[in-house]
């Protein structure tokens, strides 16, 4: 249900935080499941979420998604009045969640959503345990992307 994360299938994928590897080293990955309503399984599907701006916090042992936005669909909630940007719980094992309450609150790490994706017909989100960079940090990743591009550029023309 929550184990380690190795990659998603590109298939599956409903949404990927791109924005997170800008801001953020992500050190370790796990993956998690959703507690979620009917109309917002229906919105997944249709692919009307965002989560860059999305954090996990744990609260009483367990671990919530805070600002993940679920539009929800016009046709899919008409009888309820449904809240986009509810808190959602995740759903991990006990052990999953004593490591990560350790290292946030001990070693100072953020966790993040990075992706989301269906696995068996469920939804999945993988989470990234994660330190913040730096802005010179940020620069130097830039920096070094650039130049492995002008890199590639050299071999493909030589």
């Amino acid at each position: 249900m929550a184990k380690q994360k190795k990659s998603s299938s590109s298939g599956n994928t409903i949404i990927l935080n791109k924005k997170a590897r800008h801001d953020f080293f992500i050190e370790e990955r796990y993956e998690a499941g959703l507690a979620l309503e009917g109309w917002e399984v229906k919105s997944l599907r249709a692919g009307q979420v965002q989560i860059r701006d999305s954090y996990i916090l744990l609260k009483e042992g367990e671990a919530f998604l805070f600002g993940a936005l679920i539009t929800p669909l016009p046709t899919a909630s008409t009888h309820i009045n449904p809240d986009q940007q509810r808190d959602r719980k995740l759903l991990m094992h006990r052990k999953e969640l004593s490591k990560l309450i350790g290292a946030v609150e001990r070693k100072g790490y953020t966790l993040i959503p990075t992706a989301m994706y269906w696995k068996q017909g469920r939804a999945k989100i993988e989470i990234g345990l994660a330190r913040g960079k730096k802005a010179y940090d940020k620069r130097a990743t830039e920096k070094e992307r650039d130049w492995n591009r002008e890199k590639q550029r050299l071999f493909k023309h030589s």
